[in-house]
């Protein structure tokens, strides 16, 4: 079956209830997907699919579906895992926020900021306390062309460094997620398959 690389919230639901639906890997931080994730997916948080991604490569024969809040960070995570060898990878179109827009059933824990609106919160404080102490330390009007420039390389890169900085924060981490928790997982998971079959 040839799967788009982009797949649209409506197409991924009926490829769940499928025969073989696919793998669905949550980029997310841990804080992210236990506020809101779709049931049956798989947390491996960017940073840790990076660091890890041989690993969790040799578990992953099926299609696999990446989900992120809108879909940027399944993008890196979609090079990363083709880089690593796996060419039978495809991103949620618009991420959790458009299967939540859709109506699907989503599994909900705690609300927690997602990291995005974190990263904004933030930068903007960095901002506006740079010109506000400004007034009496002319330097500090650095700081916030720093955090301009610092934001215009995200957007241009596709990365952004303060968003990696706070993933890795006590409240964005969440229960314990490491790689070895999640090969487990997948392993479990590939042999509750193959009994089915």
């Amino acid at each position: 079956m040839t799967v788009p690389a982009t797949i649209p919230a409506h197409d991924l639901r009926a490829m769940l209830v499928s025969e073989r639906p696919p793998r669905l890997l949550d980029v997310r931080t841990p804080g992210e997907f236990e506020t809101v994730h779709i049931a049956g997916a798989y947390n491996v948080p960017l940073d840790l699919l990076r660091e890890h991604r041989a690993e969790i490569r040799q578990h992953l024969d099926d299609d696999v579906v990446l989900v992120c809040r809108s879909g940027q960070r399944a993008v890196q995570a979609e090079e990363t895992l083709r880089s690593a060898g796996l060419l039978n990878v495809h991103i949620l179109d618009g991420g959790i926020t458009a299967w939540v827009a859709s109506g699907f059933a989503v599994n909900r824990g705690a609300a927690r900021w997602d990291l995005e609106r974190q990263v904004r919160l933030v930068a903007g404080l960095i901002v506006a306390l740079g010109i506000l102490v400004s007034i009496v330390f002319p330097w500090a009007k650095w700081v916030a062309g720093a955090v301009g420039l610092g934001l215009t390389f995200a957007a241009l890169t596709n990365t952004c460094a303060m968003g990696a900085l706070l993933s890795r924060l006590p409240y964005n981490r969440g229960a314990r997620c490491d790689a070895q928790a999640v090969v487990c997982q997948l392993v479990d998971s590939a042999a509750t398959d193959k009994k089915a079959s």
